[in-house]
């Protein structure tokens, strides 16, 4: 692991000066590291809650179901990836590594997708990314709105996008739909928490700009585990359809629930312009233009739009990946000592069949001779207080055996007699 965090440092610190190099980025310097070491940990479960007891560092998306939580990744990336629908579509926690790369020539130039499950495979056609998420849903949880905790990971890579990790986790929802079972509120609740609860974690609350911002479950979760407001970012989706005389200015400022790492306002593609395959671009377009006429929001051009929200994300993991990347790596270190010590108990390792076999069979006569030894009496661990080895089989037999089977034969002759 140690290798890993040294080799990705010396990958971005080559001879080219950083401000010149093609793939120098807004936080190309650590979130690529805590990918690699994300993808490391996913097939050894929970090893980062051994180290530290913390995840590492990553943005969690939380929302009410249909709050825009889809529609904010999609313009992320800035393709449609995701699936749709009216109910609950998001049923595992969907781990998104944007990964931010110079265009090169030919397929080299184009934007592509891979999972963790499937490596070496890049997906090319986002809308076969779409239906191997669903895949990848049913095959965990069935066809029917079941939900799993169990991770999705997927890296999109792309010159169109900044490096963040965002973990996409599923909608609040009241009231069970299909197979989920009743407790499906407290379950999907509980997942979020898991997540948020982590000192590491970045929340990304959702909320709907055409609901009362006071009653956003996004909101209420994340003041429980922060109640400060200093790891959590507000976004308002759907200004473009709040009610006529009404704006989110206030909201936007912080001035009602204050967030000390303040909100971002985004105009969401309405679900006409989904079915009709309006482009991204095109709803960026509109959004830009939005804020632009919309004399209320005038000022407060940091705060407005997918790129701000895109671009502050991306600020705040680096630097809280750099406020707690010591520590990380002291863990990691600490626990890899101990990893080696433990290996190096074992014995040295053995390349051959043949040197493995003779120690499997040296390890195994040990323990007869062991064994052996317990029942002659002659162990050195054997203790003069009570009866041991050979001693206490034939006390057992002996003694307490033979009573018992005395006793088993009694009862039925004094049935007999009584009767």
């Amino acid at each position: 692991m140690e290798k890993n965090l040294k080799k990705s440092n010396s990958e971005s610190n080559d001879d080219v000066p950083p401000s010149t190099h093609p793939s120098f980025f807004i936080g190309s310097s650590v979130i690529p590291i805590i990918n690699k070491l994300q993808d490391i940990f996913a097939p050894l479960g929970d090893i980062d809650d051994r180290l530290t007891g913390l995840r590492l560092p990553q943005v969690a998306v939380i929302g009410s179901q249909s709050s825009g939580k889809s529609s904010v990744l999609e313009a992320l990336v800035g393709r449609d990836f995701l699936p749709r629908g009216s109910d609950i579509c998001t049923r595992r926690p969907l781990v998104l590594q944007l990964e931010k790369r110079s265009a090169g020539i030919g397929n080299d130039s184009l934007e592509w997708g891979e999972f963790a499950h499937l490596p070496e495979k890049r997906f090319y056609d986002f809308s076969a990314i779409r239906r191997e998420i669903l895949a990848e849903t049913e095959k965990e949880v069935g066809v029917n709105k079941g939900v799993s905790d169990k991770q999705i990971r997927l890296k999109i890579c792309s010159p169109n996008v900044l490096n963040i990790t965002l973990v996409d986790l599923p909608g609040i929802t009241k009231v069970p739909v299909g197979d989920q079972p009743s407790d499906i509120e407290a379950r999907i609740r509980n997942m979020i928490m898991s997540y948020i609860k982590q000192e590491n974690s970045i929340i990304l609350a959702v909320s709907p700009a055409n609901a009362d911002l006071a009653n956003s479950d996004a909101l209420q979760m994340a003041k429980q585990v922060d109640p400060t407001g200093t790891r959590t970012i507000g976004v308002i989706t759907k200004l473009d359809i709040m009610d006529k005389g009404t704006n989110a200015r206030n909201f936007l400022l912080g001035k009602v629930i204050p967030l000390r790492l303040g909100y971002i306002g985004v105009v969401n593609r309405s679900q006409e312009d989904i079915n009709n395959n309006r482009p991204i671009r095109e709803a960026l377009a509109y959004e830009e233009q939005f804020f632009r006429d919309y004399h209320v929001y005038r000022g407060l051009s940091d705060r407005c739009g997918i790129p701000q929200l895109a671009k502050k994300l991306n600020q705040i993991l680096e630097q809280h990946i750099r406020n707690v990347l010591p520590t990380l790596k002291t863990d990691l270190t600490s626990h890899l000592v101990a990893v080696e010590k433990e290996l190096r108990a074992y014995g040295e390792a053995l390349e051959s069949k043949g040197e493995r076999g003779a120690m499997l069979l040296n390890i195994l006569t040990k323990y007869s001779e062991a064994f052996s030894s317990e029942v002659d009496g002659k162990s050195q661990a054997m203790t003069t207080k009570e009866l041991s080895g050979g001693a206490r089989i034939h006390h057992i037999f002996q003694s307490i055996f033979v009573k018992s089977l005395e006793e088993q034969i009694f009862v039925p002759q004094l049935v007999s007699c009584c009767f």
